[in-house]
């Protein structure tokens, strides 16, 4: 059961008394890429205390939205069918506030996890399915993803690898994404930086991953 109860009959509350708790949806993001262990959960969240983890944790699994599961004499947390069901909520609530982002403070963090969901948010399948299939190597800040589209389908994994267009950028990339900013003046700029493949292909990159700001 969560923490706290609103005293009202109604589906959004009970949504809220579920995952409205502080860093709570944060969590279901991250495990919303994949399956993860406490210290990579711990990881991903660099401001969450431990307590509050651990609270967070134990409350998501009373309300069945998480499970543990041991994997090779580890345990992980998992969402569980029901969890998964918030994918569409999450990409929503990402798309909605990408529209007040603004520009990053100092303390504000990227994470692979973060990133990872941005890009699902911002992926356009019925843009993706016109164009050829693509591989993009993408360094946003200190994330390295490996982003494949072919059509409608998606893959984000961690790490580098063969692609068809690498580059880096920082938190500028947001810009490219609302269409903001051209993809090659985000290049000539120096907002976005090829590290090897045809520049051209940035703009592919911004025909497919896309948000209104």
């Amino acid at each position: 059961m969560a923490a706290r109860e609103y005293g009202q009959y109604c589906g959004v509350t009970r949504a809220l008394e579920l995952v409205g708790e502080r860093w709570a949806l944060l969590i279901v993001r991250d495990l919303l890429v994949g399956p993860r262990r406490y210290g990579e959960l711990a990881a991903g969240l660099p401001r969450i205390p431990s307590n509050i983890l651990a609270a967070r944790l134990k409350e998501l699994q009373g309300a069945g939205i998480i499970r543990r599961a041991p994997r090779s004499r580890i345990i992980i947390y998992e969402l569980t069918p029901y969890g998964r069901e918030l994918e569409p909520v999450v990409l929503a609530l990402g798309a909605w506030g990408f529209k007040a982002m603004g520009d990053p403070r100092d303390e504000q963090v990227i994470t692979p996890d973060s990133m990872t969901m941005a890009l699902r948010t911002a992926f356009r399948p019925s843009v993706a399915l016109e164009l050829p299939p693509t591989a993009y190597f993408a360094r946003l800040g200190p994330a390295d993803l490996l982003v494949r589209v072919d059509g409608p389908d998606l893959r984000v994994t961690p790490g580098d690898g063969p692609a068809d267009l690498a580059f880096a950028a920082g938190p500028d990339i947001r810009r490219v994404i609302s269409g903001e900013l051209a993809p090659e003046h985000a290049i000539a700029s120096g907002v976005v930086e090829v590290l090897r493949g045809p520049d051209d292909l940035l703009g592919r990159f911004a025909r497919t991953f896309h948000l209104a700001a």
